[in-house]
């Protein structure tokens, strides 16, 4: 066991567990930060995504050793009040069907409009492409997307 004082949506988090815990169960069951989700437990859907250090990181292979100094942001730390571009764009096309992957689809989505606030449709596809949705939204998911581009600043 270690002791890591994590910086999780600008407050600091204390936690004693394996070196090698994946981030993710940290989150989930030592922090009680359940938007997360485990998906698939090899880092290919992209249910467990969050930001470490404003990239868009799979979690649930990512030993909590490795992100100790890192600035975490995780689904309910985007925005105080929901009101993130994304997190308006999804609401306004209404993407979710089950709901299940939509925190990973946002903060994928989140990290790649900071980086490409203009994207084609053709970047948009290849951005989320890594992102499995079991519902097939993925048509309302790009025109989220193509939307919350509009709205960022």
């Amino acid at each position: 066991m270690a002791t890591y004082n994590l910086n999780i949506n600008g407050k600091v988090f204390k936690t004693d567990v394996a070196p090698d815990t994946p981030l993710l169960w940290v989150l989930r069951d030592h922090l009680g930060l359940l938007g997360t989700k485990y998906g698939c437990g090899m880092a290919m859907c992209g249910a467990c995504t969050v930001h470490i250090n404003g990239e868009a990181t799979r979690t649930c292979i990512l030993p909590v050793s490795s992100v100790s100094e890192a600035k975490i942001t995780t689904i309910e730390g985007l925005s105080e009040k929901g009101d993130h571009p994304v997190q308006t764009a999804w609401h306004e096309v209404d993407v979710p069907q089950c709901g299940y992957c939509q925190a990973g689809q946002i903060m994928t989505a989140a990290a790649f409009l900071k980086s490409n606030p203009k994207p084609t449709t053709e970047e948009i596809e290849t951005a989320m492409s890594n992102n499995l949705c079991r519902c097939g939204t993925y048509h309302r998911i790009r025109e989220a997307v193509q939307l919350a581009a509009t709205k960022m600043k």
